[in-house]
């Protein structure tokens, strides 16, 4: 029987990364794993909501909460941001049974809903190692990533109860992933570092200088592209990455893709953007 999971995409795979949302389907079907839409999930609030409003991003992750529970399913996100911030506001809730009482009575005067504590949430990433299991996702390769790899986990999925069975300090899945799907991982620090998304708008400055120093140790440890577990890193990696450098000096040329990209392609999935990759990296890297 196929892995079932109520599937979250994250903040923007419908928008800035839609690329995730179309390579996220052929892989997880690839790989079994069945994906029932939360049709209606709002954003987590990606922290920045929280903010504003922590009792805000609460509520609107409780009526999300609540919709995968109504479905007796966990949830499933690819994206690091995304699985922090629910798995966050989760134990939040779980744990103090009075705000938990207060979220439950807005959430029943605007949506008629309430949330017992009957879900979890999972990454993707931790959903193929400790489920899916390495083996079987080695075993459904079409066509091997042969690249040296730098894998981007970000900070959100680094804390205890949210990152599967993996440490927590010294995360290795991504690399297990890699090597299992033909690439060779690179072994570098800053795979776990924030690039400082929530603050892209008020501190530009501060976001680029901490994007380009993650880009420049992936390009010398020897990476020829990154592959990030977090939608909203990506962004920042991938599009800021000309500004990082003129805004630091660092090189910082290297192609960013997503984990589902990245699976997708192994798996046989969008060949075209296979080989799209590979020019990718031919140009963008040095």
């Amino acid at each position: 029987m196929p892995l079932k999971y109520a599937y979250h995409p994250g903040n923007v795979a419908h928008s800035s990364a839609t690329e995730v949302a179309q390579t996220m389907e052929p892989a997880a079907k690839s790989l079994g794993i069945e994906l029932v839409p939360l049709n209606g999930a709002t954003s987590c609030g990606a922290g920045i909501i929280r903010q504003a409003s922590r009792r805000l991003q609460l509520t609107l992750n409780a009526r999300t909460f609540s919709m995968a529970e109504e479905m007796g399913l966990d949830i499933i996100t690819p994206c690091a941001a995304t699985a922090g911030n629910l798995h966050e506001d989760l134990h939040t809730l779980k744990s103090n049974p009075n705000l938990l009482g207060e979220i439950n009575d807005v959430l029943e005067r605007t949506c008629g809903r309430r949330f017992n504590g009957d879900t979890n949430v999972h990454h993707l990433l931790h959903v193929i190692v400790d489920e899916v299991g390495l083996d079987k996702l080695e075993s459904a390769v079409l066509n091997p990533l042969d690249l040296d790899a730098a894998g981007f986990y970000g900070p959100n999925i680094q804390q205890e109860g949210a990152c599967g069975k993996d440490d927590v300090h010294d995360p290795t899945y991504l690399e297990q992933v890699i090597d299992a799907i033909g690439g060779k991982s690179v072994d570098w620090e800053s795979r776990t570092q924030s690039v400082g998304v929530p603050g892209l708008f008020s501190e530009e400055p501060t976001v680029l200088r901490q994007a380009a120093a993650v880009l420049s140790e992936a390009k010398h440890e020897g990476a020829k592209i990154i592959v990030s577990a977090c939608n909203l890193s990506h962004t920042i990696l991938d599009v800021y990455q000309g500004k990082a450098s003129q805004a630091t000096g660092l090189a910082t040329n290297i192609p960013v893709i997503h984990l589902t990209e990245m699976l997708a392609f192994a798996l046989g999935h969008h060949n075209d953007r296979l080989a799209q990759l590979r020019t990718r990296v031919a140009v963008i890297g040095d």
